[in-house]
């Protein structure tokens, strides 16, 4: 069973391992432990890529990349970015789509390398950015909306990024329709 278990956990090339009287005795070979430690850390990364083509440098930097793509496919699939399956039948539509998160992903990496100094997640400081509101101040019957000063924190976010807000937004009429009155509002292809 032991036996079993140090090749399980591949100790069995430097280690041996023999059971006396009910006790398990171990004895480490030193210089087969030594000869298999130079490799610690160390990974081969095979590939069918010519010399000619792409110098080994090129080849680990490229590896080491691929971990910037699984981040950012884990990215893409957090609730901010929700890039998920969506049922749309017409290509254009859900190359859309896959545009929309991908130009999202963008903007989450911006603001990742703005507020690299602030200790700060982008989801926190997208929550944070979520307080931001507008105040609708009507006098003598002129409506305009205005946007309040913003904390600390959400002003520090917005001159990292490079934004500035607005002091007063013009006042907006939209219709805004519910959801029973959709049904009839609704466009046909």
């Amino acid at each position: 069973m032991a036996i079993e278990y140090a090749k399980k956990l591949r100790i069995n090339a430097w280690i041996e391992i023999t059971l006396e009287e009910r006790q398990l005795k171990l004895k480490v070979d030193q210089e087969k432990l030594t000869a298999t430690s130079l490799f610690d850390g160390c990974y081969v990364i095979k590939t069918d890529v010519p010399v000619e083509v792409a110098s080994k440098e090129i080849i680990h930097r490229s590896y080491k990349d691929l971990a910037l793509v699984e981040q950012a496919f884990r990215t893409s699939k957090t609730v901010q970015l929700e890039m998920r399956p969506i049922y749309v039948r017409l290509a254009d539509r859900t190359r859309g789509h896959v545009f929309v998160v991908m130009l999202a992903y963008r903007i989450i990496k911006e603001l990742t390398k703005y507020w690299q100094t602030l200790d700060v997640t982008v989801d926190e400081g997208i929550a944070a950015l979520s307080s931001l509101c507008q105040i609708e101040i009507t006098i003598n019957g002129q409506s305009y909306n205005q946007i309040p000063k913003p904390d600390a924190l959400c002003e520090k976010l917005l001159q990292l990024a490079q934004v500035t807000l607005p002091t007063v937004l013009p006042k907006a009429y939209a219709n805004v329709t519910t959801r029973k009155k959709l049904q009839t509002e609704r466009k046909t292809i």
